[in-house]
């Protein structure tokens, strides 16, 4: 990104912040004290038993931007059809859409593991291990941009890339194309959804892209709550909801109807155990800095994942991260771009310390001083962010036939 683009996104984000952080001390207290000095009402202060408890409501969180999701809506140049979507259901199930026809996007993304794979770190291609956590594909559609670092800006550019990725499924896009070409069901199916003369590996995409869009939260308590019903939070959850927008701070970065910023920020999430000793884990590290254009010094030097800077190459980049949505959090443990945390407990613990250690460190990011029963106060919440399971049936996958 341009640097003045990357600074208007700053100072955007900075001003929102801003706005979020007094509007729920305003709620909250019924307005500010005006002699109270700048930044004094984001300055998180632990919570007392004694307080008198008086919960947020669906109005209120409305008004700092927190409510049930919209209708996806995808690009004009690839509209939802069923036919469209049953299409993307296959191929997101076939294996033969990687080098090796072992690997699916379902083989990363488990729909009976949150749409994730429950792993620190995502296993790779064979002979390789891939170096971040893998993200889940709920509500991925909502999006401006995929993966930790952002790279992808569309639900069909990210397929694409998983497609032809060495760490994913490592295929050539003319050799998915006569693959589908060599499948008479596809070919049928292709020609019903993008006319004659296919199948091509941008429509492959292009429908893995609009089935990945039906895969959608549904039914978490936090949405029957800001619908109307009193009763879907528990009085936990509400305390720590109340403390998620104001002392704790979290809303400043997990706002919205996903409950992120889209933003990116340099945690200090400290590195797995064996980043550092693991021969193949190195490899695909040092792989990865040279393919996508690290200088020679960063490239001999680099000890973690340097994240959003191998997008930018902006030395300010360093460890930053999009922060990630928190919907489905009770599916797609572990947490953080490589899978540090395995319980929503230690993420909590992490941000009570104060991050961890970055040259990029996030301003604020400090100690909260929260009390034991903060701390479960903030799970019992964002555990109501969890709705029910979705669940799709894999498909019988058609078969190969010889072109004639």
């Amino acid at each position: 990104m341009p640097v003045r683009f990357r600074w208007i996104a700053l100072v955007t984000a900075a001003g929102i912040t801003a706005v979020v952080i007094v509007i729920a001390v305003a709620l909250v207290n019924g307005g500010g004290d005006a002699s109270a000095p700048p930044g004094a009402a984001a300055s998180p202060a632990p919570s007392t038993a004694a307080d008198p408890f008086v919960a947020l409501t669906p109005f209120q969180l409305r008004v700092l931007s927190f409510d049930v999701l919209e209708p996806v809506e995808l690009p004009e140049d690839n509209p939802f059809t069923e036919a469209k979507s049953e299409l993307g259901r296959f191929l997101f199930f076939d294996p033969r859409l990687s080098a090796n026809s072992a690997v699916s996007c379902a083989s990363c993304h488990q729909p009976d593991r949150g749409w994730a794979d429950a792993l620190p770190l995502n296993f790779g291609y064979a002979g390789s291990v891939h170096w971040r956590n893998t993200p889940t594909v709920i509500n991925s559609a909502y999006h401006p941009k995929l993966g930790w670092d952002g790279k992808a800006l569309r639900l069909d550019i990210q397929a694409q890339g998983a497609m032809k990725g060495a760490l994913a499924q490592n295929m050539d896009p003319v050799l998915v194309e006569e693959r589908l070409r060599q499948i008479p069901e596809y070919v049928r199916r292709f020609a019903e959804v993008f006319g004659p003369g296919g199948p091509w590996f941008e429509d492959a995409s292009r429908a893995l892209a609009v089935f990945q869009s039906t895969l959608v939260s549904r039914n978490a308590p936090f949405d029957r709550f800001m619908e109307g019903d009193d009763l879907a939070l528990s009085e936990s959850a509400q305390r720590g909801l109340k403390l998620f927008t104001t002392t704790a701070g979290c809303s400043a970065c997990h706002r919205g109807r996903l409950f992120t910023d889209e933003d990116f920020h340099a945690l200090g999430v400290p590195a797995p155990d064996d980043f550092s000793d693991d021969p193949v884990r190195q490899i695909t590290f040092r792989y990865q800095l040279r393919s996508r254009g690290a200088p020679e010094e960063v490239y001999r030097t680099a000890t973690d994942d340097p994240g959003l800077y191998l997008v930018t190459k902006s030395q300010t980049d360093i460890g930053q991260f999009r922060t990630p949505m928190l919907r489905e959090l009770g599916y797609t443990a572990p947490y953080m771009h490589n899978g540090a945390f395995e319980t929503l407990e230690q993420v909590i613990a992490f941000y009570d310390a104060g991050g961890g250690v970055s040259p990029n460190l996030d301003p604020l990011l400090r100690p909260l001083g929260l009390s034991d029963r903060d701390k479960q106060d903030l799970v019992a919440f964002l555990q109501s962010l969890t709705g029910d399971p979705i669940v799709v049936v894999a498909p019988e996958l058609p078969p190969y036939e010889v072109f004639k």
